[in-house]
């Protein structure tokens, strides 16, 4: 992958007309940046920008210095500004804060805004092939992207439908439990008052005839007692 574009202090005098009072913030800066030292070139790079805040170069600049850092936010930030700032002739150093843009958007994980950036930056400078490389590899992300959401989709409605379906069981089961109720209720005879009332009856004349057989049988089984004549 192309690296990040660090535009020395001799190109942006040759490119760009800038105010002399950011540029020894911009050179201390670029030797802090090609040391490694990147939060020290940042804290350079903002005091440029103080001093002209619409600099492309500082902006350019510090966006790289804060993609070091891995603060991808800021350098995209950073480079959008950057690209916004550039004048009609100079569509060559701008296609590089656009290179760098998309490599910032991959870091991200921002596929499809990599992909617009890189295509941007080709549009700009047809030449590049290291711009046209990352062109074909973040597409290849954005479509491994775009197919993991797929399945993750897929795997997220199939788990719903299988709670739905687990919701809905017990409900099923007490429906079916009522419907047994009313059925029995249903089923069950319907006797009228007088109905009622005449088999109360019938029970009362069978137990006054067993009582009164009972009492027959007791008086048979008691002896008679005859008197002697002496």
């Amino acid at each position: 992958m192309k690296s990040l574009i660090l535009i020395s202090g001799l190109v942006l005098i040759c490119t760009f007309s800038y105010g002399q009072k950011e540029n020894p913030f911009i050179r201390k800066g670029n030797k802090l940046y090609e040391n490694g030292k990147y939060k020290e070139a940042e804290i350079d790079y903002r005091k440029a920008m103080e001093a002209a805040p619409a600099s492309a170069k500082s902006n350019f600049n510090l966006g790289n210095a804060l993609y070091r850092q891995e603060n991808y936010e800021e350098a995209e930030q950073g480079f959008i500004n950057a690209a916004g700032l550039f004048k009609p002739n100079e569509q060559v150093a701008k296609a590089g804060v656009l290179h760098n843009l998309g490599n910032t958007y991959l870091k991200a994980e921002k596929y499809q805004e990599s992909v617009e950036a890189y295509k941007q930056a080709l549009r700009l400078n047809p030449d590049d092939e290291d711009t046209r490389y990352n062109l074909a590899y973040a597409r290849r992300k954005l479509m491994q992207q775009q197919q993991q959401q797929q399945q993750q989709q897929q795997n997220n409605d199939k788990q719903d439908d299988q709670k739905d379906r687990e919701n809905q069981q017990p409900r099923q089961d007490q429906s079916d439990q009522q419907d047994q109720k009313d059925q029995q209720q249903q089923q069950k005879p319907q006797i009228s008052k007088q109905d009622a009332e005449r088999m109360l009856q019938a029970l009362k004349n069978d137990e006054q005839k067993t009582l009164d057989k009972v009492n027959k049988q007791k008086v048979k089984a008691v002896p008679s007692q005859v008197e002697k004549d002496w």
